[in-house]
């Protein structure tokens, strides 16, 4: 198929895009960065666009940057930009969890603030974003706010963004370099939407796990933190006993999604599973 008709907007500054996007967005004006969720769903007519913003000509929107300790990521970052070092166990982890994106034309194009805006349940970074406790900073006609992860996601493919404000950037604090790490995710093939998947992450002290996280997604409409599980992490000495115990208890806390490919009981044994392999990754 074919998309509806619209018209296209090269924008040279954030500013102008934010200006086109308060004037065009009641008429269906949407942002343009990767396209790589937007372009197809208009193929299938299921996203009808009146007028696509084009971001990609803004100077210096697809280079992250470090800010203290935190990275911000802007909104024309390309997922791929992660697959080399961005520095520090920060870094490690976003190279970790970029090989799981679809293939590589997908992740040499989408980019990392498009996959947050378009909230897709099985999308790695909402993970990630959720996991670090990061912020989302958005822009339109009443100024420019940040966004607490936790409060993002409002459901599938639903966030908390106004009609006419645009993501401009994704804002992640660091690791302590001595965090350990796991990140593990379930799909039919490789590429395909995960059905579930866990990140995990935490430090040492004297043995015990010290600051866990342990964020799931592609198991409900959104990525969240179970904090359950994370309190029985606190204090405890990795190692299958542990683990074996905290699978059960991450597959007892949610309420998985169903669709016609997946059951939810289907997906709480995937989230079994993806959960423990996170644990013994982290553990490693």
């Amino acid at each position: 198929m074919k998309p509806s008709p619209f018209s296209h907007h090269p924008v040279r500054s954030i500013d102008e895009a934010v200006a086109a996007l308060g004037a065009l967005a009641p008429e269906g004006g949407r942002i343009l960065a990767g396209g790589q969720s937007l372009v197809p769903m208009m193929a299938f007519r299921l996203a009808q666009p009146g007028h696509l913003i084009d971001i990609n000509r803004i100077p210096g929107i697809d280079l992250p940057r470090w800010e203290g300790s935190d990275l911000i990521i802007p909104a024309g970052v390309r997922h791929a930009v992660f697959e080399r070092p961005a520095g520090g166990a920060l870094g490690s982890l976003l190279g970790m969890v970029v090989r799981h994106i679809a293939h590589r034309p997908i992740r040499n194009r989408g980019t990392f603030c498009g996959s947050v805006a378009n909230a897709d349940p099985s999308a790695e970074w909402g993970v990630v974003l959720v996991a670090l406790a990061g912020e989302v900073i958005a822009r339109g006609q009443a100024g420019t706010r940040a966004i607490p992860a936790g409060a993002f996601h409002q459901g599938i493919m639903t966030t908390a963004l106004r009609e006419d404000e645009m993501l401009v950037e994704v804002r992640l604090p660091g690791l302590p370099e001595a965090t350990r790490m796991g990140f593990a995710e379930h799909s039919r093939r490789a590429g395909d939407y995960a059905q579930a998947m866990a990140l995990v992450t935490w430090q040492l002290r004297d043995g015990r796990i010290s600051g866990p996280r342990l964020a799931i997604g592609g198991v409900e409409p959104c990525p969240r933190r179970l904090e359950a599980v994370e309190q029985a992490l606190e204090g405890g000495v990795p190692g299958t006993a542990l683990f074996r115990d905290l699978v059960a208890l991450a597959a007892d806390v949610v309420e998985p999604m169903e669709d016609g490919q997946v059951s939810a009981a289907l997906r709480r044994d995937l989230l079994r599973a993806v959960t423990r392999r996170a644990l013994l990754q982290a553990a490693a």
